[in-house]
């Protein structure tokens, strides 16, 4: 690799690592070494490119610039490198996907992993199910080719393409469910003050339900916020509160937990479901084949679905 890229691969690294020490424990190069890669940087473009604070370093708007355009370039390297060294016909490389939380990521990730292995073996696979994490923010800095995500509508920096649209609905302990025997749909103001278990505020679907509780004029009495869906599980099957979640993933909690699940009218609850990619950096053979095969699953999926409801 060249001068030029080992200083654009060391400017992403202290972006990500938020320090030059640490980014230089990384590197496995001396720290003044790196300070000089990085005073080289700013020389050659004539601006300031970090700047620090009491909470690390961060990229001045110019080197958010330099560090999208770093993370497309090296990219781009490793691909090269990798096409060259195999020289196949087939597609190599890799290429990183992420599911969101509480999607049906599960009933997608499977399919998704036999259909690349039968069509591009050569091709190493990296499924991020998120938590902790917000997939577009990944996408947009390049740290991720592809991501299935929950939203209603554009996201600065990426572009969005809808799959489908889940509906939303209750899932409760048949205890806890007693009082609705011989309903099959349930109107939020039936809800108040149940104890429910929802994702935490910052997850897409939180909002949804919130905005949807709001609109019914019903305060939820949120008793814990859980991010993980076998947590999730647990805590229905042990009776500690009920949860909304969309359809696909209520049915196998449901299964999980011995739970029973309800319509929700009045309002009903719908979330939609985006593949996510970057509008601005391309992406790599493997992403390419990678999305055509996720597109293919999702209509796979999509028509079995419909046609049970048939």
């Amino acid at each position: 690799m060249s001068a030029d890229f080992r200083k654009l691969k060391s400017f992403v690294k202290i972006v990500d690592a938020g320090s030059v020490s640490r980014a230089a424990s990384l590197l496995r190069i001396a720290q003044p070494a790196l300070s000089q890669q990085i005073v080289a940087l700013e020389t050659y473009f004539k601006t300031k490119l970090l700047i620090r604070s009491n909470h690390g370093i961060a990229p001045t708007e110019a080197g958010m610039v330099l560090y999208r355009h770093a993370q497309l370039l090296l990219k781009q390297m490793e691909q090269a490198k990798t096409e060259v060294a195999t020289s196949t016909r087939s597609v190599v490389g890799h290429v990183s996907i992420g599911l969101a939380t509480y999607s049906n990521s599960a009933s997608l990730a499977l399919p998704f992993l036999q259909e690349m292995n039968h069509l591009h073996p050569e091709i190493m696979v990296h499924i991020n199910d998120s938590f902790g994490q917000v997939l577009s923010e990944l996408i947009m800095s390049g740290r991720m080719d592809i991501a299935v995500i929950y939203g209603s509508g554009a996201i600065k920096g990426v572009e969005m393409t809808q799959l489908f649209r889940e509906e939303l609905c209750l899932v409760i302990h048949p205890d806890m469910a007693q009082p609705f025997q011989g309903s099959e749909n349930l109107s939020l103001a039936q809800l108040a003050g149940m104890k429910m278990l929802l994702p935490s505020k910052g997850h897409f679907l939180r909002r949804l339900i919130d905005d949807s509780f709001a609109r019914a004029q019903v305060t939820p009495h949120v008793f814990a916020e859980i991010e993980s869906t076998a947590t999730l599980a647990a805590a229905v099957k042990e009776g500690l509160g009920a949860t909304i979640l969309p359809h696909s993933i209520a049915s196998t909690t449901a299964q999980n937990s011995g739970a029973l699940i309800f319509r929700l009218k009045r309002p009903t609850i719908e979330a939609g479901v985006y593949l996510c990619i970057s509008d601005h950096m391309p992406l790599s053979e493997p992403a390419v084949a990678a999305r055509a095969v996720l597109l293919n699953v999702v209509d796979r999926l999509s028509r079995m679905r419909n046609a049970g409801h048939a």
